[in-house]
C-alpha cells in the first residue's frame, strides 16, 4: 500500500509565492492536513480531529509570528512555541516537514521505533518539552519565560493546550501563579474545538465562562477565531502591547476542521448526547480516500485562485487487502460487561470515569445505570477524593482512567483514601507498555511500584475475560480492603487458556504450561502471550519452560510459591513493567523469607529504562521481551535465532489472531 506525502519542494514553492497572503497561508495549512491525514493512515493512530483544529494557527505562528526559524532551535534567544495537550503533534510533524526539520522518512514513521513518537518528546527535532499527560503545559511554560527573564534572553513563550485539559487543577494553579508572579513574556492559546476525548466539553465538565474565570486571576484575555488568518494577525498585534500581564487567546477552532465528514458530530439516540467519532485512530479506508479527494480539491482551488502553479500530489491509492476474521479478546469489555451486570443485584456499586468512558469500555454502564455513573473529567485528583467521600458513606467507587496518570497523579489521594481502611476499587486501564503507539506518556510501567507501599490495597492483573469477570467478583463481594486492577487495553495477542478446574485463589497463580528446566512467572496477556511463545519454541528445541499466571501481583501464597519451584532450578520472573517495585520483588522477597532459593537463580526481565515507541512486536522486540528473545534469556540458546524467524513464530508458534 503506498503512503505518500506532498513533497517539502511543493511547500517552498507556495512559502516563496507573493499572491494572497491569507489565501496562502490556507493552502500551506491545508497541505499539512493531506500529510497528517497520510502519516496517521499509515501509523494505524493518532489524532487527527486535534490536528486539524489547531494547524492553522501553527502554520499562522511559525510562518508569520516566530522568529524561531529565522534564529534556530539551538538558540535561547528567541521565541518558544510547544503544545500541552500533546494529541495535536502529528499536525505539528507535518508542519515541520513541510520547512525540512523532519524528513520524509521521518513523518511516515510516526508510531514507529526509530522514527516520531505519538506524543511530542524533546528527542525530536523541533519539540521543544515532552508532553501526553495533560495539565503540565502552563506551568512548563511558565518555567521558561522565568527562565527567559533572568538569563536576560530576547524571546516570548507560546504554549498551545486544549480546551478540555482546563479540567486539571495544575491548569488553574499554574495560572494563579504566572499572574501572581508577573511572568508577562507568556502567552497561552486555547484550542477551543469544544471537544474533548469524544464528547462535549459542556458535557463531560463544563469549563465555561473561561474568559471571565481568567480574567479573574489578572490575565489579559481576548477570543479569536482560530481558522480566520487575518483575525489571528490582528489579535496577536495588539496582544505585543499588553506588557504587563500573560496574556491567554481562546481561540474557536472546530475539531477536525478541513475535511467536512470529520467536523461533524453525532448525536445518539440511546443516550440524547453529542459525540465526536475523529478524536483518535486511524480512518478507515473509504473515510481515507474521501478525506484526501476532499483536501486536493481545496489545495487544488486554492492553488488556482493565488495563480499558483499546480501542487503535484502523490499517489496514494489503497491495494486491495485480504480481509481475515479475527478472534481478538478484550479484557477491558469483560471488566465492564461484570459491572453491568453485578450492579443489578448491588446498588452501591457507583463507576467514576475521567474522560475515558469509552476507551475504558464504560458505556454500557454509563447507559445501564446513568444514575450511578459520575463522569469527573480530566481531573484525577479530585475523582479519587471524591470516590473517597462516596466510600466514607458505605459505597463501593470504582474509580477508572489510565493506569499511567491514575496511580502516578492522584497517588497522594490513594494513598489517603487507604489509610481510612474503606474500600475502594481503582481500575488501572492501559496498563503495561502495549499498546506503544502513544508514547512513554501513556505506557504504564511504574504504576504497580506506585501502589506496592500501601499497605492495604490488593493489586491484580487478569490475563483473559473469564479471569477478569472474577476478579471483578473478588474485588466488589471478597475484598476487604482496597484493589487496583490493572487492565491491557488493546486487544490480546491470543486467549490465554486457563485449566478446566481454574478457580481465582488469593496469593495462587496458575500453571499455563510444564517444564522442568525453568520456570516463568507472568501477568497479563500480552507477556503471557510471549511467555507462551517462548515456551512452545524451547519445548520443540527440548527445553521445558513452566509458565505460570500469576495475577495477583503483591499477594503471595509462600507455601503454594515454595511448592509450585521446587522443582526449578531457574526462576524468571516477567514484568509487563519497570523490573524496579514490582511481581519480581514479592516473589524474591518470599522465596528468601522461606529460605527457598538456596541453590536456585532468579532473574527479572523486563524495563530498566523509559519504553520505547512503536508497534508492539517491534517495541516489545526492542526491549528483549518477545518470545524469541526471552527463549534465548531463559535457556542460553543463542543459536536459536539462526533457526527461528519471525515468519515462523507467526506460522507455529505464536497464536495471535491475524491483525
Amino acid at each position: 500500500m503506498p503512503f505518500n506525502l506532498i513533497k517539502e519542494s511543493e511547500f517552498k514553492k507556495v512559502k516563496q509565492f507573493k499572491g494572497s497572503w491569507s489565501t496562502k497561508m490556507q493552502l500551506y495549512a491545508d497541505m499539512c492536513r493531506y500529510n497528517t491525514l497520510v502519516a496517521v493512515k499509515k501509523a494505524g493512530s493518532g489524532h487527527l480531529g486535534s490536528s486539524f483544529s489547531s494547524i492553522d494557527i501553527i502554520t499562522y505562528l511559525y510562518l508569520y509570528e516566530l522568529n524561531v526559524l529565522g534564529k534556530g532551535f539551538s538558540s535561547f534567544d528567541r521565541d518558544i512555541y510547544f503544545s500541552s495537550k500533546g494529541h495535536d503533534v502529528p499536525g505539528l510533524y507535518s508542519f515541520f516537514y513541510s520547512l525540512g526539520i523532519l524528513s520524509e522518512e521521518k513523518l511516515l514513521m510516526l508510531r514507529r521505533l526509530n522514527g516520531l513518537d505519538g506524543h511530542p518528546e524533546v528527542r525530536i527535532p523541533g519539540i521543544e518539552a515532552s508532553t501526553g499527560s495533560l495539565g503540565m503545559g502552563i506551568s512548563k511554560a511558565r518555567g521558561m519565560a522565568w527562565a527567559k527573564s533572568y538569563l536576560k534572553k530576547d524571546g516570548h513563550v507560546y504554549v498551545m493546550t486544549g480546551d478540555g485539559e482546563f479540567q486539571e487543577g495544575q491548569i488553574w494553579e499554574s495560572i494563579q501563579a504566572a499572574a501572581h508572579q508577573k511572568i508577562n513574556n507568556i502567552t497561552v492559546i486555547m484550542d477551543h474545538n469544544k471537544y474533548q476525548t469524544d464528547m462535549l466539553v459542556s458535557d463531560v465538565n463544563n469549563i465555561e465562562d473561561v474568559y471571565k474565570k481568567v480574567t479573574a486571576f489578572g490575565w489579559h484575555v481576548v477570543k479569536v477565531n482560530g481558522h480566520n488568518f487575518a483575525a489571528l494577525k490582528k489579535t496577536f498585534a495588539q496582544l505585543k502591547k499588553i506588557k504587563n500581564k500573560p496574556k491567554l487567546i481562546i481561540a474557536e477552532t472546530v475539531k477536525g476542521k478541513g475535511i467536512s465528514f470529520m467536523e461533524k458530530p453525532v448525536k445518539e439516540t440511546v443516550s440524547g448526547k453529542t459525540y465526536y467519532r475523529w478524536h483518535s485512530g486511524a480512518p478507515d479506508d473509504k473515510s481515507y480516500l474521501n478525506g484526501l479527494k476532499e483536501l486536493t480539491k481545496k489545495i487544488s482551488k486554492s492553488a488556482d485562485k493565488l495563480e499558483i502553479k499546480k501542487i503535484k500530489f502523490p499517489n496514494n491509492k489503497l491495494d486491495q487487502k485480504t480481509s481475515f476474521k479475527s478472534d481478538k479478546e478484550f479484557v477491558s469489555n469483560a471488566f465492564g460487561d461484570a459491572l453491568v451486570e453485578m450492579a443489578k443485584s448491588n446498588e452501591k456499586i457507583i463507576v467514576l470515569d475521567s474522560d475515558l468512558s469509552a476507551d475504558c469500555k464504560l458505556r454500557k454502564f454509563e447507559y445501564a445505570y446513568p444514575d450511578r455513573f459520575i463522569e469527573n473529567g480530566i481531573a484525577e485528583q479530585d475523582m479519587v477524593s471524591a470516590a473517597g467521600g462516596l466510600a466514607r458513606l458505605g459505597l463501593i467507587p470504582i474509580v477508572n482512567s489510565f493506569a499511567s496518570f491514575l496511580t502516578s497523579r492522584a497517588n497522594e489521594q490513594i494513598y489517603n483514601n487507604a489509610g481510612e481502611k474503606t474500600k475502594i476499587i481503582y481500575a488501572c486501564h492501559f496498563a503495561g507498555m502495549i499498546p506503544a503507539g502513544p508514547g512513554k506518556s501513556h505506557q504504564s510501567v511504574r504504576d504497580i511500584s506506585l501502589l506496592l507501599a500501601i499497605p492495604n490495597i490488593t493489586i491484580i492483573q487478569p490475563c483473559n475475560s473469564f479471569e477478569t469477570k472474577k476478579v471483578v467478583e473478588y474485588c466488589v463481594n471478597d475484598a476487604k480492603e482496597n484493589c487496583a486492577v490493572r487492565l491491557a487495553i488493546g486487544p490480546s495477542p491470543e486467549r490465554i487458556v486457563q485449566p478446566d478446574d481454574y478457580e481465582l485463589i488469593v496469593g495462587i497463580g496458575t500453571e499455563l504450561t510444564e517444564g522442568n528446566d525453568a520456570i516463568i512467572f507472568a501477568y497479563g496477556p500480552v507477556l503471557l502471550h510471549e511467555a507462551l511463545v517462548a515456551s512452545r519454541i524451547l519445548h520443540d528445541n527440548g527445553f521445558g519452560l513452566k509458565v505460570i499466571n500469576m495475577p495477583w501481583l503483591n499477594r503471595i501464597d509462600l507455601d503454594w510459591l515454595v511448592d509450585v519451584t521446587k522443582k526449578s532450578r531457574k526462576i524468571f520472573v516477567l514484568e509487563d513493567h519497570s523490573i524496579y517495585g514490582a511481581l519480581g520483588n514479592k516473589l524474591m522477597e518470599g522465596l528468601i523469607e522461606m529460605h527457598a532459593l538456596v541453590g536456585k537463580t532468579f532473574e527479572k526481565i523486563g524495563l530498566d529504562d523509559y519504553p520505547e515507541c512503536g508497534t508492539p512486536y517491534e517495541v516489545l522486540k526492542h526491549h528483549g521481551l518477545d518470545g524469541l528473545s526471552l527463549a534465548i534469556a531463559v535457556s542460553g540458546m543463542a543459536d536459536l535465532e539462526e533457526k527461528i524467524n519471525d515468519e515462523l513464530i507467526r506460522e507455529k508458534y505464536s497464536n495471535e489472531a491475524p491483525q
